[in-house]
């Protein structure tokens, strides 16, 4: 492929439309290694439990909408990315749910009123612990999954520092002493997510914009050559992340 059509190539997975947090256009390109535990088994388990449940950073809506069977009478959830608020808005309203215009931060306060919900949900979206501990109601759970922050060798592949390289098992730990909060489980996990083409790494980056900040083709062509010879002589290209899970229950 000369470097014209490889350019070509490369755009064209580039610019393929991405919306809420849905990776089906990877499917069967990007293969993640199975995880020791089931996020969406815990979720699906404490939802079937609960009176009233929020999501917090929902995306499109998209995950949440897969427990729709087991919801319970009272379901919410926040988004703070315009695009993918408006989409979860569209998604979640047949089913009453009302999404929130809240940004995901770490500091940010929460639009609900004190033991709101006895489910917190979080799947990799930014939380303020205590705002978590705030809504939460004595008794509730808080459900959480979380891309551990530091530098990986995909970052290292495109010569980057990792942006918050922080926020660990540790960090969030430490964040939940002095909360009314007890740790149920906290696990850490470190897997290995293959590409099978480097277009899918092209689309990957684009959709997770905060892995390779300012990622474009054209900007890091020097890298996808490399990472192109790479793939050519290993038949994929394997990078590794480290995943954290917690579970907490607010003390009655």
């Amino acid at each position: 492929m000369d470097n014209t059509a490889f350019v070509e190539y490369l755009l064209q997975h580039y610019n393929q439309p991405f919306s809420g947090w849905d990776f089906s256009y990877l499917d069967g390109r990007c293969i993640e290694e199975p995880m020791p535990w089931s996020y969406e088994a815990l979720a699906r388990q404490a939802l079937a439990q609960a009176s009233a449940a929020v999501d917090l950073g929902t995306g499109g809506g998209e995950r949440l909408l897969q427990f729709k069977d087991v919801f319970p009478p009272i379901v919410a959830a926040t988004e703070g990315y315009p695009p993918n608020l408006r989409l979860a808005q569209e998604r979640t309203a047949p089913y009453g749910i009302k999404v929130y215009d809240v940004p995901t931060t770490l500091v940010d306060s929460l639009p609900f009123p004190d033991e709101s919900f006895d489910l917190v949900l979080d799947r990799h979206s930014a939380f303020n612990v205590s705002e978590v501990a705030r809504i939460l109601s004595r008794g509730g759970t808080f459900l959480t999954q979380q891309v551990d922050g530091r530098r990986t060798d995909l970052h290292e592949a495109f010569d980057v520092e990792a942006q918050w390289p922080y926020y660990t098992l540790d960090f969030q730990l430490n964040l939940l002493q002095g909360l009314p909060l007890t740790i149920e489980l906290a696990q850490e996990w470190t897997g290995a997510v293959q590409f099978t083409e480097l277009g899918a790494v092209v689309y990957y980056l684009k959709a997770i914009p905060w892995i390779v900040p300012n990622f474009t083709v054209e900007t890091h062509l020097p890298y996808l050559q490399k990472l192109q010879r790479s793939l050519e002589a290993e038949g994929e290209l394997t990078f590794h992340e480290t995943l954290m899970l917690i579970k907490a229950k607010k003390r009655v």
